[in-house]
């Protein structure tokens, strides 16, 4: 069977895991041929496989000629770096999340997959699960009708200082970039406008070190406009136990929720807005069908990989294009600029702003850094 040439530039938790996938056999369209981490202990994982090229550097993996994909699970700041590299050297990339940590790196990135023709994906595996894709089909379809209202409760990211002091390079504007919405949620900012669409302009809220001993934002509320008058409202937390996750999507004809991986399903008989003009009686409200969908949750991440392997062999459709991760970054950083500038901010955000803002905060953190 054909197989790509994997790099794997990032040994820790998630590009460990990606090691272990493909070596289990989950990923049956790929082959490690080089993994490379600047912490030489790191490949030892790699060492007992002879036909694993092991680097520290990896401009010299890029060079070896060993591999024409790469999978990139560095610290955010990195993304977009690694992987422009790749791109010049016409070397397919899947990125983890999120794609990068300020708007301006990653539209460069993308820029630069366009001009380099190869397969660009990110590893937004929050896409594979039954339950919301379902969702984005009844949206898209329009059988839910004109948008009125999202709500996502989202405050299951439970974390402990101990989780935070595990690394300098945690919950730090120049480590990570950000916390809660950097972190633990880019995958469901990901599934909000993929799902309900991208917000004109947001109103946010972030609570830098609310709960725990921290410089970034470990509580946030966002609120976000649509042009046809649509509201979103994007509540997060790693400070809250126990935590919800509950998404509510509201439409001239009906409702969805998704909570507890079951996605209830209200279809309205008469839209909303055709009955509240027609009935005759005031306290009546329009008669509706009720559905439910489940299915068993997949293994995201290898399907990801496996995925994104297809394409760069056979042309076939990714996950999620790279270029795609824009969107949810956007959404974060207007939503830290809003917060920052007690104010509305618009998408696409400031760039110039919201990157003088950053550069700020890099300056004054406290956490000292190892």
């Amino acid at each position: 069977m054909e197989k790509i040439k994997l790099g794997i530039v990032g040994l820790g938790n998630m590009g460990s895991g990606h090691f272990y996938n493909v070596m289990g056999g989950k990923c049956p369209s790929v082959e490690i041929a080089a993994v490379c981490d600047i912490v030489p202990e790191k490949l030892d994982k790699a060492r007992e496989y002879d036909n694993i090229a092991l680097f520290t550097d990896y401009i010299e993996m890029l060079d070896s000629g060993k591999v024409n994909a790469v999978l990139i699970a560095v610290p955010h700041y990195d993304h977009p770096t690694v992987a422009v590299e790749c791109f010049k050297r016409k070397i397919h990339v899947l990125t983890e999340k999120p794609a990068g940590v300020y708007t301006r790196q990653v539209r460069e990135m993308n820029e630069a997959a366009d001009r380099a023709g190869v397969k660009f994906g990110i590893m937004f595996n929050q896409r594979t699960n039954p339950v919301y894709a379902k969702a984005r089909e009844i949206v898209q379809s329009g059988e839910l009708g004109e948008l009125k209202r999202m709500v996502w409760i989202i405050t299951n990211w439970y974390r402990t200082q101990a989780y935070y002091d595990s690394g300098s390079w945690r919950a730090t504007w120049s480590g990570e970039g950000g916390g809660v919405l950097l972190n633990q949620a880019p995958h469901n900012l990901d599934l909000w406008q993929w799902i309900f669409g991208m917000p004109k302009r947001v109103r946010a809220f972030c609570s830098f070190g609310k709960y725990h001993k921290i410089d970034v934002e470990d509580d946030v509320t966002i609120f976000g406009e649509y042009e046809n008058g649509a509201t979103a409202t994007f509540i997060t937390t790693t400070g809250e136990a126990p935590g919800t996750n509950r998404l509510e999507i509201s439409g001239d004809r009906g409702k969805l929720v998704i909570e507890h991986g079951m996605l209830k399903w209200w279809k309205l008989a008469v839209p909303e807005r055709e009955f509240c003009f027609t009935a005759t009686e005031g306290f009546v409200t329009p008669e509706c069908t009720y559905e439910e969908f489940t299915a068993p949750e997949p293994e995201g991440h290898p399907q990801v990989l496996e995925a994104f392997a297809q394409s760069v062999l056979n042309g076939s459709d990714m996950i999620a294009d790279g270029r795609e991760g824009l969107n949810s970054l956007s959404i974060s950083n207007a939503a830290y600029l809003s917060s920052l500038t007690d104010s509305w901010a618009d998408i696409p955000v400031d760039e110039a702003e919201f990157e003088k803002r950053l550069d700020e905060l890099c300056r004054n953190e406290k956490r000292s850094k190892k």
